[in-house]
Formats: structure tokens, sequence, C-alpha cells
């Protein structure tokens, strides 16, 4: 794919700039260009079929400038039904219960994440529950982390 955008004017004469997949003759210069930006992770490997669109970006010379890698993402939704499934009438689930159905579920979510290779699952819990459930969480390996700043895009067609 090659492709020219025009790029929003901010006050300047809008210019076309090339846009191309990426190829691994490029991999020394994103090394070259993740370590210059000096953040605290090491450069994925992006020959990994979980990253889905690479975009490159060259200047004149034919250098390049900017790359976008996105990477697959999975996020996790956990549906409970506290009454039981319908089970037992009116009887609610008890909490041990509820526990070791989540444990059989989290170990059985792990190991088949794992098979599709994805490296990593994300949880964002609504704040009724964020406290409390996130240290269920916890105790079960996930982290919290609030280290980066999270943003999302929602795409429209």
């Amino acid at each position: 794919m090659t492709d020219e955008t025009d790029q929003p004017s901010t006050g300047t004469t809008a210019k076309f700039v090339l846009v191309r997949d990426y190829t691994p003759d490029d991999l020394d210069a994103l090394r070259k260009i993740h370590g210059r930006q000096g953040f605290d992770y090491a450069l994925p490997n992006i020959a990994d079929p979980i990253f889905v669109s690479k975009l490159i970006i060259e200047n004149a010379d034919g250098r390049i400038v900017m790359a976008s890698l996105a990477r697959l993402t999975c996020e996790i939704y956990l549906l409970v039904d506290r009454e039981g499934g319908g089970n037992r009438s009116a009887e609610k689930l008890e909490a041990r219960e509820r526990y070791d159905h989540l444990l059989a579920l989290h170990r059985a979510g792990e190991r088949d994440l794992l098979a599709r290779g994805l490296e990593d699952a994300h949880a964002w819990l609504p704040p009724s529950i964020a406290r409390r459930f996130g240290r269920r969480l916890e105790s079960l390996g996930w982290v919290r982390d609030d280290s980066w700043t999270p943003y999302c895009r929602r795409l429209r067609p």
C-alpha cells in the first residue's frame, strides 16, 4: 500500500506526505528511532502477526521519520449472573461458588488467549466495582497500570 495523504493545514500550506507499508528492511531504522525516543519499553516484535498495521513515512531523502504500528489488544468482558442462571429458582450463587467459577474461567481464558498468540489482556472496570473487584483481579496477577494514560479512538468508515 502506498498512499498520499493530505496533511491538515495549521496555518501553513498543506503538503502531501507519502505513507507506505512497512518492510523488513525498515527494522533497523525503527530500532534507532525507538531508541532515540527514550521510552521505558522494548521495541516489540513487529514481525508478530498481532501487528495488523505497520505504516511508514519517509522524508524527501528517503529516511524514515515516523511509523505507526498497530497491535491487536484484547479487552476482557466478564458477565456474571448472580442469580445462578436459573439453576436455583430464587437462590443466589454463593460468593465462594462465584469465585470458583471465576478461577476456572480465568485459567481457561488465559490458556485460550495464549494459544491464539496474544500476550496480554485488558479490563476496564466500571467505577461501581473498580475498588472491590480490582483487588480480586490483583490477587489473580492483574496489574493496575496507571503509569501510562490511555486514550481511545472510535473508528468510523
